[in-house]
């Protein structure tokens, strides 16, 4: 797959099926943060924020392409990721 094909495909994914299954972005994300803040409380320095989150999800993407077989979607997901932690950040 080439990479103009891998960032079409993630532009779909971000924007069609996984809002639709999985919410707005930003709220999402939120949720996500508030979950693992509580989780993690005072181990943490400051609350974790929907940016960071996008980020760290982009990460866990990045980490698991270090094992197991190749799998394509690691890499779509990991653009999408990084996607979202743009758009979050651009708000």
């Amino acid at each position: 797959m080439r990479a103009h094909d891998i960032c079409s495909k993630a532009a779909g994914l971000v924007a069609g099926d996984r809002e639709r299954t999985h919410g707005a972005k930003l709220p999402n994300h939120q949720n996500i943060a508030d979950l693992w803040n509580a989780y993690l409380g005072a181990q943490l320095a400051a609350p974790l924020t929907p940016l960071q989150i996008a980020l760290m999800m982009a990460l866990l993407k990045i980490a698991r392409t270090k094992l197991g077989e190749f799998n394509i979607d690691d890499f779509l997901d990991g653009v999408g990721y990084t996607a979202i932690a743009g758009e979050i950040g651009s708000t």
